[in-house]
């Protein structure tokens, strides 16, 4: 006589995923394979995840990959292994997209608010101070802060409000009569008559006025017509309403004579 062996056939009636183990003559065990769990008949695949997050961190997302496998992945707005995750901030890099003048706040995952620094203002992602400063940040009027400070004319560094009507950069380096009024010492009172003291006018104020007074003490007339404004016959407004924290800048393409 010979031993009957339990696993021969159909691996014993063990699930496909259990291995048939032969204990006594026609005896069998069923084990269930690694990554598998059951009684030997019926295996089922284990899924990680479902304990304890599949040891992934709580900010990370568990994805079964296999029998008792997984892979980790940190969630949006965290970063890292998947096994440790951490938050990743908006404003550490390039200060949240905020302007260079604002303060960056993270709220919330992916979210952030930007808040324009005191003596800024504006909407956070685009700020201005005085219109001093501004003058020098813009290629289009720095011409015209580098003749004030050649001159050391401050006025509209102060409290203001101040309109400023400022010729475009080439059109005062192009401008021959600058190096006579410069040599004639008239170069400040060509500058003032650009600048109006005590008032923030818009472009929308500036359409419903004919004539204004200058820092220099000289009428600056104006005119509305066809959507465009100019000054003394002349000069357009090509460029409006840049407002800074003590008035607003508007960009001409002709220089005002006093």
């Amino acid at each position: 006589c010979s031993a009957i062996n339990a696993c021969e056939n159909s691996n014993g009636g063990c699930s496909h995923q259990a291995e048939c183990r032969r204990t006594t003559p026609g005896n069998r065990v069923c084990v269930c394979n690694t990554g598998y769990t059951g009684d030997g008949i019926v295996c089922v695949e284990i899924n990680p995840c479902l304990e304890n997050n599949g040891g992934c961190d709580r900010n990370a997302e568990c994805t079964q990959t296999g029998p008792n496998q997984a892979v980790c992945n940190c969630l949006k707005g965290y970063s890292g292994d998947g096994k440790t995750c951490t938050y990743i901030s908006l404003c550490l890099q390039n200060n949240g997209g905020c302007s260079e003048f604002a303060i960056c706040n993270d709220t919330e995952l992916t979210e952030r608010t930007c808040t324009c620094k005191p003596n800024y203002i504006g909407d956070g992602f685009k700020c201005r101070g005085n219109i001093f400063q501004e003058l020098l940040r813009n290629s289009n009027t720095s011409k015209f802060y580098f003749h004030l400070e050649a001159l050391s004319i401050k006025d509209i560094a102060g409290p203001g409000p101040f309109t400023l009507f400022v010729p475009r950069t080439d059109i005062l380096n192009a401008d021959s009569r600058v190096k006579d009024w410069i040599a004639k010492g008239v170069m400040a009172q060509v500058l003032r008559y650009h600048m109006v003291g005590c008032a923030n006018l818009l472009y929308n104020d500036l359409t419903r006025m004919t004539n204004i007074t200058s820092l220099h003490g000289d009428l600056i007339h104006i005119s509305y017509s066809q959507n465009s404004l100019v000054l003394n016959d002349k000069a357009e407004i090509i460029v409006s309403d840049a407002v800074g924290t003590n008035g607003v800048i508007h960009i001409i393409n002709q220089v005002l004579v006093p």
